[in-house]
């Protein structure tokens, strides 16, 4: 993940490039993702320590937008031997991972995305593949009961009901096969490989080799999973950096039919949906799609973050479910492992609307949505349509409003309490007469019932 600034982000994957999967037990698992619609992200490593961007400053090529919050070293090199032996002070000894899971539980989260590995290279589970690791002797955490992160978090949340995703990072920024010494290009030249992979193949399929074994002990040791979601799209066949990920999707899939893989921004049979970072289209997509924002102002934890109201992330869900898709909402967990309080009361807000309001957002789909419908969105299960409308914090809701609905209904009530509401059929849509109790000013948004039939 990374700023809203790179254009390989902003220009998510076209919906029009999107490859439906032909496995039936891969669509089953489709329609049980559009089911979900809230996600629960979390970028942890040992950036955290720091509160600036994950991963993204120690690759010079990146460096003109990732490094704003960087000012104490100005030599490249020792900047970056300084951030790879941050695994040597990482030591987060409040992490409780019940602590995670009841909260995600509490705040209506139906699906967790972990970061297991970023670019760094830096594995938040005990790989066997890899020394640069939580789990290692020289990593002062690798001594505590819960210090393989992932497993205990991925079965504190299993525990709960909550799907998994690991987070991986395809490019590894710390392996010797992808910024390899002594090749054609300086190590951290940019955040490709420093060497053709057709001209060196002995290099590139000991990292193709690397990269199977790390996805697979995430996917068989650390499973069931339900998502594998993979990061850094520079990794892919068009680009001269083929992964074989068909031959690894094959042999995942054989034990776990319908395991979904998110190879986002790359386009192809492994981008089972597509993932807008920190943006939402602005029209409904008839593709499965998930938008990752963030809580916060970034994804890694910054000591001096803002975090967005809850009444904010009940308009950002509206926005995005109303259009089709899902909604991964991130929140970095601080260096001493517990998730910032102000971000965590931001979705318990959020998760408080959803006690109330989510026959409205999960397990629905995005219902036909009219040019003219201006602050309003639409979902559907069977006959039954939900309307949706966000309201501003200086907006307040009385006496009439017109629902841009002009198809079936027989009866319109209030979502809250199944009050029946008086209506008028016009040229433009429903005119509905609005409880007293709707202009309250901590209404986050209206939500209607419309039954059709």
């Amino acid at each position: 993940m990374g700023a809203d600034t790179r254009e390989d982000i902003i220009n998510f994957t076209d919906a029009a490039r999107y490859v439906q999967p032909t496995e039936p037990a891969v669509l089953q698992k489709l329609e049980w993702f559009k089911d979900q619609k809230l996600a629960f992200m979390v970028h942890w490593g040992t950036y955290s320590q720091l509160g600036m961007c994950e991963s993204w400053p120690i690759s010079d090529g990146d460096a003109y937008w990732s490094r704003t919050a960087y000012r104490w070293e100005p030599d490249n090199e020792k900047f970056r031997t300084q951030y790879f032996a941050m695994n040597k002070t990482f030591n987060p000894i409040r992490f409780d991972p019940d602590e995670w899971a009841d909260f995600a539980k509490e705040a209506g989260f139906r699906y967790f995305i972990f970061t297991t590995k970023h670019h760094d290279g830096f594995c938040m589970f005990d790989s066997k593949y890899s020394p640069y690791k939580i789990t290692n002797s020289d990593c002062p955490f690798h001594t505590n009961r819960r210090a393989n992160v992932a497993k205990e978090l991925f079965d504190a949340f299993r525990a709960r009901g909550i799907a998994i995703a690991p987070y991986f990072s395809k490019p590894d920024w710390h392996c010797p096969w992808y910024w390899a010494k002594d090749c054609e290009k300086p190590v951290a030249f940019d955040r490709n490989p420093t060497y053709d992979p057709k001209a060196r193949p002995e290099l590139w399929n000991r990292f193709v080799e690397y990269t199977h074994a790390q996805l697979t002990e995430l996917a068989e040791d650390y499973g069931p999973v339900d998502i594998l979601w993979l990061d850094g799209g520079q990794v892919r066949p068009s680009n001269g950096q083929d992964i074989r990920l068909d031959v690894l999707a094959k042999k995942l899939r054989a034990k776990n039919p319908g395991l979904l893989f998110a190879d986002r921004t790359v386009g192809g049979a492994f981008e089972n949906y597509i993932t807008p970072e920190q943006t939402i289209p602005q029209k409904p997509i008839d593709v499965p799609w998930e938008s990752c924002i963030s809580i916060g102002n970034g994804f890694a934890y910054g000591y001096d973050d803002e975090y967005k109201p809850p009444r904010e992330l009940v308009r950002l869900l509206i926005n995005v479910v109303t259009r089709g898709g899902n909604l991964a909402l991130n929140l970095g967990a601080q260096p001493d492992g517990r998730l910032p309080r102000r971000g965590m009361e931001a979705a318990l807000g959020l998760g408080e609307w959803l006690k109330t309001y989510g026959e409205a957002i999960f397990s629905t789909r995005a219902a036909k949505t009219q040019l003219e419908s201006g602050d309003f969105g639409f979902t559907r299960r069977g006959n039954t349509v939900y309307a949706l409308k966000p309201v501003a914090a200086n907006e307040t809701l009385n006496g009439r409003i017109l629902v841009p609905w002009s198809e079936g209904c027989k009866r319109i009530s209030a979502l809250d309490n199944g009050e029946p509401l008086g209506f008028e059929r016009t040229s433009m849509g429903l005119e509905v007469k609005l409880p007293e109790r709707f202009a309250s000013d901590s209404l986050y948004a209206l939500a209607l019932k419309i039954e059709e039939s």
